[in-house]
């Protein structure tokens, strides 16, 4: 037998569909295969120490810097295994996975090429010229998800009515954009790839019957292909109308795609995640995101107008945010009664430059980082105004001190964090610029509205 261990250090508190789908995909090629999620349990050398294969699924950021040591630790309890490194962020830090000593690496459409490794490993055949990316479109499988933790140990669902459960899928990878700052870009460079709808339904279906009441789409942005999309909402409505739902989509799509937006509201969908990014045009135009300050106003109006929840989401520390335009932000979300709806983490997003990113295309961002830390995998930047990056330690504290007090948990509203963090950013202006904001200094509203929102933290 051919034993093959597939390992998720982290995945913002979802079941991970990257140890799901390719689970199946091996089994049928005749693997033993053994999933781990270190994030829910304690990591054991017995699940590495018989493996002829140890495979890292690297999807985000932080799961590779947990990986990082854990790659270490196998490969001193089973030195004869093969380690291979998938996922978004396998591709972009390939000389660093190498100089690990992980021999394959394998982004993009990764599941036959983990089934072309298996099988040449299994027969002892020279191992195939695999591509680091691959973007084949590929006839989906059916995820596996028996060998996983229970969905009632991952993230769930906080709603007015109560917790539900959540399940997590994919229907599509990749992207069409080519947002300067994402991590998607480098992989897949505008293009995206669907999971058959039949295959999307049946894995939603198994979950439901493991108790999933919620189910997030884990696409970049669910409208890259709405003819794809909005018929798998509408079958899954029809065939479980009180699942509800959420997704993500730009705000650039939900502009031009206003039409789809009764669609999700009618089909269950709770709320839309936005990579809002930022409220500034300049660096909005930086970021190449594709929509203006305007814009996200006026899709934050019709979006209410309709009776569908945004979630906005921003990285709010660059290195052109100035303290000036990070009051403006905090007054514009009280402006727009958007405060409830942002998660605490939100506030002290501070924007990463890994390796790949377009980012470094541009010759002011160059010149302004400094050589690659392989350590925290990219290139650190310091603002050139140091008060902006003594609000972000102060912001990051404030945020971090209430997530560990449980304030959200307890019941405490977003707003007390709020008003935390703008009397944060007027202690750091000139006193002469303090005056200017009087004006504009956030009303917040007195009934507090209850937004559907993840218990996980940081999604």
């Amino acid at each position: 037998m051919f034993n093959v261990t597939l390992i998720s250090t982290y995945d913002l508190g979802h079941q991970p569909f990257g140890l799901a789908s390719p689970a199946a995909w091996l089994v049928e090629a005749g693997a033993e295969v053994t999933c781990v999620d270190v994030s829910l349990r304690p990591f054991s050398p017995q699940t590495v120490q018989n493996a002829n294969l140890i495979a890292f699924y690297l999807p985000m950021h932080t799961a590779t810097r947990l990986a990082v040591g854990l790659i270490k630790r196998v490969q001193r309890i089973n030195p004869e295994a093969h380690i291979c490194a998938y996922g978004l962020y396998a591709p972009v830090n390939e000389a660093y996975l190498r100089q690990l000593g992980v021999h394959t690496i394998l982004g993009g459409e990764f599941e036959q090429g983990l089934v072309d490794l298996v099988t040449a490993l299994r027969d002892g055949a020279p191992l195939p010229s695999l591509p680091s990316v691959s973007l084949a479109r590929q006839q989906f499988k059916r995820p596996s998800r028996t060998n996983l933790p229970p969905l009632t140990e991952y993230a769930y669902l906080d709603t007015p009515a109560g917790r539900r459960v959540v399940g997590y899928t994919e229907a599509t990878r990749g992207c069409k954009h080519l947002c300067r700052h994402c991590p998607i870009v480098p992989v897949y460079n505008g293009r995206f790839r669907i999971v058959q709808p039949d295959v999307v339904l049946a894995d939603i279906r198994q979950q439901v019957a493991a108790g999933a009441q919620h189910i997030t789409f884990g696409d970049p942005d669910f409208l890259n292909g709405p003819g794809h999309a909005l018929p798998l909402v509408q079958a899954l409505h029809d065939e479980f109308p009180d699942l509800t739902y959420d997704v993500t989509i730009k705000v650039e799509h939900l502009q031009k795609q206003a039409e789809a937006l009764p669609v999700l509201r009618d089909t269950g969908c709770l709320f839309v995640v936005s990579a809002v990014e930022a409220v500034d045009d300049n660096i909005l135009a930086i970021l190449d995101k594709g929509h203006t300050r305007d814009d996200f106003v006026q899709v934050t109006q019709r979006m209410r107008q309709i009776g569908l929840p945004l979630t906005p989401t921003f990285v709010t520390f660059t290195p052109w945010t100035s303290l000036r335009g990070y009051a403006d932000f905090l007054a514009l979300m009280a402006e727009l009664d958007l405060v409830e709806a942002i998660n605490p983490i939100q506030y002290a997003i501070r924007l990463l430059i890994p390796e790949g990113s377009r980012l470094l295309e541009l010759v002011e961002v160059r010149e302004l980082v400094r050589p690659f830390d392989e350590a925290a995998l990219v290139y650190p930047w310091s603002h050139p105004n140091p008060a902006v990056d003594a609000l972000y330690e102060t912001v990051f504290k404030l945020v971090k001190a209430s997530q560990n007090a449980g304030e959200l948990r307890q019941g405490l509203s977003s707003q007390t964090l709020f008003r935390r963090i703008w009397q944060a950013v007027m202690d750091l202006l000139p006193a002469e610029e303090r005056a200017d904001w009087a004006e504009r200094e956030p009303v917040l509203t007195q009934a507090v509205r209850a937004v559907p929102t993840l218990s996980e933290d940081w999604y």
